[in-house]
């Protein structure tokens, strides 16, 4: 965890450092470097005003998640250093590639952050793809507000938002899945555990 939140920060750095660099200038690297670090404080937060509360009939909520905390940031590190090394520019369908991989890390994390509710996995996996739907169609909003305030750089296009759309809710439903097997496989080990021996 602390190896992803510390590339974020170096990744934020070097392209405030150097913003001429193709894959920065005109990108809104300023306005990233004031948004991308609250990916890495949303689950702290959110885990800190929640901690020592018990949902019932489970854990309580004592134990950190330090897998989801480091899943909801790679997204965030990917993003920035693609730009940093220009492959937007360069690898054609690298946009495409990172949009569905970077959803399947974020609605794994938010699928993992909800372990100790003890839903069942359609349930998790209805959650998380729901999620993961709001969060590109946000995004989404975020890139045109940014693009309409004089960014040059994203040349977003209606093609490209509706592809964004469907290949990050795509990667959603793949990351709410494979999140959602493995903590109810997860759980069903627990509950074999925990039965009395004869």
């Amino acid at each position: 965890m602390w190896a992803v939140k510390a590339a974020l920060a170096a990744c934020l750095v070097a392209g405030l450092l150097f913003p001429e660099i193709p894959g920065v200038a005109g990108k809104g690297w300023p306005e990233r470097a004031v948004g991308y670090p609250l990916s890495a404080l949303i689950v702290p937060i959110v885990w800190w005003m929640t901690r020592g509360r018990q949902v019932p009939d489970t854990t309580p909520r004592s134990t950190y998640p330090y897998l989801a905390d480091a899943l909801l940031v790679i997204p965030f590190v990917l993003d920035l250093a693609g730009n940093l090394v220009n492959l937007y520019d360069t690898f054609e369908q690298f946009d495409d590639i990172l949009h569905f991989v970077n959803w399947t890390f974020l609605v794994a994390a938010m699928v993992l952050f909800l372990r100790p509710a003890r839903l069942a996995r359609w349930n998790l996996v209805l959650l998380g793809s729901g999620f993961g739907a709001l969060a590109i169609i946000a995004w989404e909003g975020v890139e045109w507000i940014i693009q309409e305030m004089g960014t040059t750089g994203l040349q977003l296009t209606y093609d490209d938002t509706v592809g964004d759309l469907v290949l990050s809710s795509s990667g959603g439903v793949v990351g709410a899945a494979l999140a959602a097997a493995a903590l109810t496989r997860r759980g069903s080990h627990e509950q074999l555990s925990d039965r009395p021996s004869n």
